[in-house]
């Protein structure tokens, strides 16, 4: 009966087909085999026999420094006849690129215990340090970000808090890793975060959702949220990254910009409500003193606006205002107006109803008053009183003798309407032989 023998495999054919650099060298360190994967991560052939150590053209310690073949993990396993794992090194192909590896030689003995050379197996980690200089700057950028980047799994439960985040809510990292998202969740929110794990579980994305969340110290902040989806490498979604932006600088501006559009809104209603009331009820007799009267007016109310802008709407100092209609009769030798009083800033309805009297007073003056005539001179004078209420008077004297007015003018209706009607002020007018006296009291 003949015996079949089964063919024989050779070890250097199961070798050859290892997608595994392999190669083996003699007691002596000179390469007596290397596979295919072997001369692919070289770049090269080594010659058998001939070459020591390591089929590389040049090696690199890790840092970059040169190594010579001799330091190389091959060496080291050889001369101190020893198993060596994971050292690492850097090999140099003909054509210039590197490649970043991790050896594992292992001395090889016969049955009696001497040594016959080793084997050693390469690694290439070119794509493991990628990743890691990826991972590392990923994370560097991360907690180098301004904005708050958290992430959770799909519980809710915090895996991952950055600097930021510290920053904007007030806990440290080791105080909310591990713990439930809804820690920094209104309790009159906390339906929000189970719509958004809901919306998470179905893949999809979050952007800018606008919200309200809680430091550690109990205030409340205004966010941006931005909520993405993390998956695993089969695509399954395991979590979700978020990114919180504070966004309360934006709403106090928000909110600021709204009251000073509503505000403007107020103002320009008012003052077109006042230059539609000084064109339909100025009254002239001839078109020109129509015009010059008109044009009198407003711009009295425009100098007051001026004055209103300049300080942003805060107020307009009244020391300027009285300054300003009798300026005409202040400088130049001529002392004819007086002023006195303190430092009073007057509010917008304010200063609008007491820059139309001034105007009303300072025309009559000039026109018909103390200041129609070389000897005339007025004095202004205010002080404020209790309730924050500011007296002002306006004295005439030394003018042409005065009489009552047989019927009230457009001037004097425009004056009692903005320091009566506007400004529940009140007005008084004494009407003596020497000259006007008008007292005005209002809101400050």
């Amino acid at each position: 009966m003949s015996v079949v023998h089964a063919p024989t495999i050779e070890p250097s054919q199961v070798l050859d087909q290892l997608p595994a650099a392999v190669y083996i060298t003699d007691a002596e360190g000179k390469i007596t085999y290397f596979n295919e994967a072997a001369a692919v991560l070289w770049g090269c052939r080594p010659t058998l026999n001939g070459d020591q150590w390591c089929g590389s053209w040049r090696l690199y310690w890790p840092d970059g420094r040169p190594m010579r073949h001799d330091e190389c993990p091959m060496a080291v396993a050889l001369k101190e006849q020893r198993i060596v794992r994971g050292g690492e090194a850097i090999a140099e192909r003909p054509d210039g690129t590197r490649v970043p590896f991790m050896a594992f030689p292992t001395p090889l003995y016969d049955a009696s215990g001497a040594m016959l050379g080793a084997v050693n197996m390469l690694v290439d980690v070119s794509e493991r340090q990628r990743g890691e200089r990826v991972a590392n700057r990923l994370a560097s950028i991360v907690e180098s970000s301004d904005d708050a980047i958290i992430s959770k799994d799909l519980n809710g439960v915090i895996a991952t808090w950055n600097k930021a985040a510290e920053r904007l809510f007030g806990y440290f990292a080791e105080e909310v890793i591990g713990k439930p998202i809804t820690i920094i969740i209104p309790h009159d929110r906390l339906d929000e975060e189970t719509g958004i794990l809901q919306r998470i579980r179905r893949g999809e994305r979050i952007d800018h959702f606008e919200t309200v969340r809680q430091r550690k110290d109990g205030s409340l902040i205004n966010v941006s949220l931005t909520v993405s989806p993390v998956t695993d490498e089969s695509g399954k979604t395991i979590g979700a990254s978020k990114i919180a932006r504070d966004i309360s600088e934006q709403k106090r501006r928000e909110e600021q910009v709204a009251l000073l559009a509503r505000e403007a809104e107020h103002r320009t209603k008012n003052l077109l409500a006042l230059a539609q009331a000084t064109v339909h009820l100025t009254q002239a007799d001839t078109p020109d003193e129509l015009k010059a009267a008109i044009d009198g007016r407003l711009q009295a109310l425009a100098k007051a606006h001026t004055l209103l802008a300049q300080s942003r709407w805060a107020g307009a100092d009244l020391q300027v205002m009285v300054t300003d209609e009798l300026s005409p009769y202040m400088g130049n030798g001529d002392a004819r107006a007086e002023i006195s009083g303190p430092s009073v800033m007057l509010d917008p309805d304010a200063a609008q109803a007491m820059a139309m009297a001034l105007h009303e007073l300072g025309t009559n003056a000039a026109k018909y008053g103390a200041l129609s005539t070389p000897q005339g001179c007025v004095r202004v004078e205010w002080q404020l009183q209790s309730g924050s209420r500011l007296r002002l008077q306006w004295i005439e004297t030394g003018g042409p003798p005065v009489a009552p007015p047989r019927r009230q003018g457009f001037g004097t209706r425009v004056m009692q309407r903005m320091v009566c009607g506007q400004c529940n002020g009140d007005i008084d007018f004494g009407w003596r032989k020497e000259g006007l006296v008008c007292v005005i009291t209002l809101a400050a």
